[in-house]
């Protein structure tokens, strides 16, 4: 008998009347990450989606691996096939679970029986499938508190399926239900995390990087592509706008009073994100911002920053303190990336006493020492785009 991979779903099942496109963005979202695992049929049926190979070529291991990064799904798990018979049931347990079972010391059965004509309840298949069990793995032990493995009986429309505990799934809601928003992305540790927290809420990601060349390197726009490889393996594609700012730069520390120069500079990244935003069709924009990590980020810098902002900026992190970004970032796979050691347009021109409290009157005046807006359009006129596809 085959072996399928079952998803459960979590936040969706409670979408009312909406289920179904929710489901049906699901699904798609899963084909198209299983491209290049080979061929399967993804199908949804009480709140759980079946991904089926249709073939002996099917790469099962890949399709588990990318299966449980797809936002929607809150657990996964590869299951064998039995036919709707107790006693081949109690086989296919024995033959598919053999080598966790050898394994194990303790164990317990749990079922789950959706077809409610299949003739043994719920009690009874677990404790004939337990009684087998043990009889084939004389070792183990039954332990309903602790056990080491659970093996897991559903009974459902077409088949049985019996598979050990589940793997939590990467949570959230599928990519695009929730609209799409313009990311600004560096090198840093923040941004990719901030992005990927969007996109768990099925945001659809378009990412605005700023390099100043020579100041930054190619290497360093090599680094953010390859984080939004990392981030794209949950998110799905991403689309990579770069933005040069390297005049509009000089100009700012030339001309600009030096302890506000990273905020002016912030304002005007912001108008730029603005506009390309608005071009890729995005309703806002997401920054990787965290109250009080450093001068740019306190209150008074940030209401002077969003000042020049005419879309909503989310900032999804802006509680989190380092430890928590970390953990989100080693989890995703972001972190050793993030941290190697190449520039940044953000902390190349950095004042060596940044004004923490300024006002917006401060700023603005501190604005008026330079003419940034051809600037600014010159940069628009000469964006660079990458499509990446982290899967």
């Amino acid at each position: 008998m085959r072996e399928v991979i079952l998803l459960k779903l979590g936040e969706i099942a409670l979408k009312g009347l909406n289920r179904k496109t929710f489901e049906d963005v699901l699904i798609k979202n899963i084909k198209r990450r299983l491209q290049g695992a080979g061929a399967f049929s993804v199908t949804s049926r009480q709140s759980t989606i079946y991904v089926e190979p249709l073939d002996d070529f099917a790469d099962m291991d890949l399709a588990e691996e990318r299966c449980g990064k797809v936002f929607g799904v809150v657990s996964y798990t590869r299951a064998g096939t039995a036919e709707k018979d107790l006693a081949k049931i109690q086989e296919r347990a024995a033959e598919y679970l053999a080598e966790s079972l050898e394994a194990a010391r303790s164990f317990k059965v749990e079922c789950k029986r959706s077809d409610k004509k299949f003739p043994y309840k719920s009690p009874e298949i677990s404790a004939q499938v337990g009684g087998y069990l043990l009889e084939q793995f004389p070792r183990l032990r039954v332990d309903v508190h602790h056990p080491d493995i659970e093996v897991r009986v559903e009974v459902r429309e077409q088949n049985a399926f019996v598979h050990a505990n589940a793997k939590p799934g990467a949570g959230g809601i599928p990519v695009g239900t929730g609209g799409k928003a313009a990311v600004l992305i560096s090198g840093g540790l923040d941004s990719p995390v901030a992005a990927w927290t969007m996109a768990k809420r099925g945001v659809e990601l378009t990412a605005i990087h700023f390099a100043s060349p020579p100041y930054t390197s190619e290497l360093a726009h090599d680094k953010v592509v390859r984080l939004l490889g990392k981030v794209s393996q949950y998110a799905g594609r991403i689309k990579l706008i770069t933005v040069e700012l390297t005049r509009l730069q000089e100009e700012i520390r030339d001309r600009c009073p030096e302890d506000l120069g990273t905020i002016i500079l912030r304002r005007y990244m912001l108008r730029a994100a603005q506009r390309v935003a608005r071009d890729e069709g995005c309703l806002c924009l997401i920054t990787g911002e965290s109250l009080g990590q450093v001068a740019s980020q306190t209150l008074q810098a940030i209401a002077c920053t969003d000042a020049v902002a005419d879309m909503p900026v989310f900032r999804p992190l802006i509680g989190s303190d380092k430890a928590e970004i970390v953990k989100i970032a080693r989890k995703i796979d972001t972190f050793n990336t993030s941290i190697e050691p190449f520039e940044d347009c953000c902390t190349i021109f950095t004042p060596k006493h940044p004004r923490t409290k300024p006002t917006l009157e401060m700023v603005e005046r501190g604005e008026l020492a330079m003419d940034g807006q051809p600037l600014l359009e010159e940069a628009l006129k000469n964006l660079r785009a990458v499509h990446i596809n982290g899967y």
